[in-house]
């Protein structure tokens, strides 16, 4: 299982670089061509979310991304240090996430079939996954 990590500041431009990356490296792990779009704006989504939140609450530790290629998927994870609960597009939030973070987590949503937000000791996390060409032999 090889795995990429990106550590980068809450800074918007950075979010281009993050997606440009997950785009090849998802390419090289072998998901589809067709899904590298929707894998290219999820990613942005939310790279940018973390950036919007990291600035909204002043932190400065850096924005994670975790990107990892398995026998049948390819996982990207993007992590912030925001603390408590995560907020989901079902629910209200954590008092912290704003009208613009649902609308990030429900963008998200809708291009990834297999995501999850969660947070723990370290801050919040998207985990989102897609399935590989390889596994079609």
């Amino acid at each position: 299982m090889a795995t990429v990590e990106l550590r980068f500041s809450a800074s918007p431009e950075h979010v281009r670089t993050a997606r440009l990356v997950a785009a090849a490296v998802a390419r090289r792990a072998g998901v589809e061509e067709s899904a590298l779009d929707e894998l290219r704006l999820a990613v942005g989504e939310a790279c940018s979310r973390a950036v919007g939140l990291h600035t909204t609450l002043g932190l400065t530790g850096p924005v994670r991304v975790s990107l990892t290629e398995g026998e049948k998927s390819f996982a990207i994870e993007v992590g912030d240090d925001t603390p408590g609960p995560p907020a989901s597009p079902a629910d209200s939030g954590n008092g912290v996430a704003g009208d613009g973070d649902e609308l990030g987590l429900a963008v998200i949503s809708a291009l990834v079939d297999q995501v999850e937000v969660t947070s723990d000791e370290r801050g919040g996390l998207i985990r989102m996954s897609w399935p590989t060409a390889r596994d079609t032999d």
